[in-house]
């Protein structure tokens, strides 16, 4: 099993990393929606210097608007190999734009997971909990509602950056997701043996979650150096 280096935006990554098959689960994290960090003057800002969010391979947008046809680009192309729901993290000003595209693609919204994401531990019995990283749930069809005797849906996690501490072994990436954020999603949304997309892997945070979870995984990521380690952390995992 390996992970394919190829462009979401392109139907030649879809078909390379897919075989002629179709996906079940449709769950990915691409780029969020940060913007271009520039001066008054107009010139770009420099990376702050040990600051999540402006180490490589971090993508920023010019505005809101290239946001969007980033999505309109990549989001139904995937949807077009994916017999199953479409589960996309995205950060407070990705979430229109994704829904605008999902939407227009005829799928509604089933809900939104929230990742209540635990600051530094402190002494004492309270912990802050910063919650801007969601995953947008789309199926084809409006869900039924809830009856008494259904098993709840999970809606929220609180869980730290690197729980297990494997963002370090695997690179240290920005968008690094741990097991315990990314198992209710693929329980809920997916059944064992099922083919789970990602074409944004990252350090391979998803495709590893699927396979730990009895899934298969299909993924591709645009730069070579995180796609290998992808490969290889998927190799570790069916070990």
């Amino acid at each position: 099993m390996t992970c394919v280096v190829g462009d979401a935006r392109l139907e030649e990554t879809y078909r390379r990393v897919l075989s002629g098959e179709r996906a079940a689960l449709l769950l990915t994290d691409p780029p969020y929606c940060l913007l271009t960090r520039r001066r008054k003057s107009g010139a770009l800002r420099d990376k702050r210097a040990g600051v999540k969010i402006d180490r490589d391979p971090v993508v920023r947008f010019e505005d809101v608007r290239a946001y969007r046809k980033f999505t309109e680009e990549w989001l139904p192309k995937a949807a077009a190999h994916v017999d199953g729901p479409l589960v996309v993290w995205t950060n407070f000003l990705g979430k229109e734009p994704i829904r605008s595209v999902a939407r227009a693609l005829g799928y509604a919204e089933a809900g939104e997971f929230v990742w209540a994401k635990q600051g530094s531990q402190q002494e004492g019995n309270e912990q802050l909990l910063r919650v801007y990283e969601t995953a947008l749930v789309f199926t084809a069809k409006p869900l039924p509602p809830p009856r008494p005797e259904d098993a709840a849906r999970v809606w929220c996690v609180a869980a730290g950056y690197d729980e297990e501490g494997e963002a370090p072994h695997w690179g240290s990436h920005p968008s690094h997701k741990p097991f315990s954020v990314l198992e209710p999603l693929v329980r809920e949304w997916s059944h064992p043996g099922q083919l789970i997309l990602d074409p944004f892997a990252g350090s391979g945070s998803i495709p590893a979650a699927a396979v730990r979870l009895q899934r298969r995984a299909a993924c591709s990521e645009i730069a070579p150096e995180w796609a290998e380690r992808v490969s290889r952390r998927l190799a570790e995992v069916v070990r």
